[in-house]
């Protein structure tokens, strides 16, 4: 399975670019063999609100043409089964507004997930989702999906795992972050880590560009189930040839085993309130 991931640069408050520039990413993913395309975060409005009314101005409804646009391009994509996973504004039906992932097949969009872990100065602009991000069960593998900051959390990359993920699917905007020189961002280090320890795939889409004087790690990356990064962005792309058979296997040695050797019940502040 090919993973293509598209590192664009939104222009800030133009759906119309964003829609265009989406479409055409996702039709060269496509030319490039890409069965699994990922888009950053916010992808269709661009990122640095100053204020709810800004964002108002650009979020869409899960009944928005461009989702069957994105459907029409990677309905080309080989054997006829791909998947598109791209950030956007949503504008929900009870009026308030989503950080949301769009998940679209050939048949349209079938699922969304709202981010869950809002950073910063998004806790403003948006509502954080109440349900955990899905684990599509498709012909290519079982898909799990995240946005930015939603990595940073282990009990939740551990969730998808637990809920059978072998590939996790990050949608983001990383904010440059200073880090010395031959490391990774900080963000990608976190992702090796989560690969590694749940012994999935994970693909990060970052974004590039300079908006509004903020500017990005543009550290898009795919993480085998090793913890190693087998792809970085090259000329605004990353690509990636994957087998998510080998994320099925939690096996480290004949005696150890990632799944099997937990104790859960020793985890109990994991997930308390008050630890």
């Amino acid at each position: 399975m090919r993973i293509v991931c598209q590192q664009l640069s939104p222009t800030f408050g133009d759906f119309e670019a964003n829609r265009r520039a989406s479409v055409a990413a996702i039709r060269e993913a496509v030319e490039a063999g890409g069965q699994v395309v990922v888009l950053p975060e916010l992808t269709t409005s661009g990122y640095v609100f100053k204020s709810r009314e800004e964002a108002e101005a650009v979020a869409i409804g899960r009944d928005h043409p461009i989702f069957g646009e994105w459907a029409a391009e990677i309905a080309r994509a080989p054997g006829g089964e791909g998947f598109v996973f791209a950030g956007f504004c949503e504008l929900g039906d009870d009026g308030l507004l989503y950080n949301s992932a769009a998940i679209v097949d050939p048949s349209g969009l079938m699922a969304t997930y709202r981010k869950t872990h809002l950073w910063d100065r998004e806790k403003l602009f948006f509502t954080p989702g109440v349900d955990l991000p899905p684990v599509l069960r498709t012909p290519l593998g079982r898909i799990g999906v995240l946005v930015c900051y939603d990595l940073e959390f282990p009990e939740l990359t551990r969730t998808l795992a637990l809920h059978g993920a072998e590939l996790i699917v990050v949608c983001t905007n990383w904010p440059l972050v200073e880090h010395p020189a031959g490391e990774h961002a900080p963000e990608v280090v976190i992702a090796m880590a989560a690969a590694r320890t749940n012994r999935i795939f994970i693909a990060c889409c970052d974004r590039a560009g300079v908006e509004r004087g903020q500017e990005w790690n543009e550290a898009t990356s795919v993480v085998d189930e090793s913890g190693w990064v087998i792809a970085t962005v090259q000329d605004g792309t990353a690509i990636a040839d994957v087998d998510l058979r080998r994320a099925t296997h939690k096996r480290l040695t004949s005696l150890a085993d990632a799944f099997a050797d937990r104790r859960p019940e020793l985890y109990s502040a994991v997930v308390s309130a008050n630890p």
